[in-house]
């Protein structure tokens, strides 16, 4: 009786397990009496009874089905274990993790844009993430007809619609058509909240969304970097001169031709004239100066002259008291001997 126990006897787990594997099914097979369920972590089993969901189990570990698990199960609670056979259910195991997937757009999306009539090439990349949220309607949609699904079809089913959604979320959140980035937390909490509607219909829940870069045609991105440099310099008359320079010192303005002599020649010339403008304002602030203290000067030696007659003579006023002087040697008020 041991010996036939121990043939019938087998164990319940994820044989196939795959980090990419959203969840397997392990189907087609009597569990005998005596068999174990095993769950790992990161796992969920679920029994079904033609295609109904009997129980549901969380706790990773090993189980004997016939005392831990069959007391749990909903409509097979009384089910007694035969001598030669089974109970014949399926046991799907689920994927419990989150899942990243990296996403990036076939083809440029047409975006509308005023500027351009035929619409605006983008391309687009960035990650989702995504982990199951229904058992019944996985159950129900899905695995009911698959033996198992993987990340990679999960993808197809969001990339099928990713370019409606980033068309529409760019249009309405997009602020600057050429800077799509400062705006791109808007546009993907947007993409995600209808994504995660539309996933929702197979048991899949949509936890995150992230656009990491928008992609503009090469003539797009040229023009772009073009005008954030006009910006950048400050004005058109800068920026040409820089640009002259940049294309005389790289050699992209060369050859024996009159177009590098005239442009060497007017490179001259700004220099020139910025160099004789320097000039003549360093000499207007050196005569300004030169004239202010020719003034001071003078004015200090007019008050001079005045306190000493200006002339050699015996002074009108005595230097030590103020008392008026009449030709005298001494002051007549205070003594004091006069030049």
């Amino acid at each position: 009786m041991g010996f036939f126990k121990n043939q019938f006897s087998n164990v319940v787990e994820w044989e196939e397990f795959r980090d990419d594997m959203i969840f397997w099914k392990w189907s087609n097979r009597e569990i005998k009496k005596g068999s174990k369920l095993i769950i790992r972590s990161g796992q969920d089993a679920i029994f079904l009874n033609n295609g109904k969901v009997e129980g549901i189990f969380e706790d990773e570990g090993s189980f004997n089905i016939d005392s831990e698990i069959i007391p749990f199960l909903s409509t097979l609670k009384g089910f007694k274990f035969g001598f030669n056979s089974g109970m014949r259910v399926e046991v799907l195991f689920v994927n419990t993790k989150e899942f990243t997937v990296r996403w990036g757009t076939k083809s440029p999306v047409l975006i509308p844009t005023p500027q351009l009539p035929g619409g605006m090439p983008i391309r687009a990349n960035g990650t989702f993430n995504f982990k199951v949220s229904d058992y019944v309607t996985l159950i129900d949609k899905i695995a009911g007809i698959k033996q198992s699904y993987l990340v990679d079809d999960v993808k197809i089913r969001i990339t099928s619609v990713l370019d409606q959604l980033l068309m529409k979320w760019i249009s309405r959140e997009g602020k600057d058509m050429f800077n799509l980035q400062a705006n791109a937390s808007d546009i993907a909490r947007g993409i995600q909240e209808d994504l995660d509607m539309q996933m929702m219909d197979i048991g899949i829940g949509i936890t995150g969304f992230q656009v990491m870069s928008f992609n503009y045609p090469q003539e797009i991105q040229d023009m772009i970097t073009k005008t954030a440099s006009h910006e950048m310099i400050g004005n058109l008359q800068k920026y040409q001169q820089v640009s002259m320079t940049d294309g005389i010192s790289s050699g992209k303005v060369q050859g024996g031709g009159a177009a590098s002599d005239m442009a060497g020649m007017m490179m001259g010339m700004n220099m020139a004239n910025e160099m004789m403008k320097n000039m003549n304002q360093n000499s207007q602030n050196s005569n300004n100066q030169s004239s202010n203290s020719q003034g001071q000067q003078q004015h200090s030696n007019a008050g001079a002259s005045q306190s000493s007659g200006g002339d050699g003579k015996k002074p009108n006023f005595c230097p030590n008291c103020g008392a008026k002087n009449e030709g005298a040697n001494f002051c007549p008020n205070c003594g004091q001997k006069l030049a």
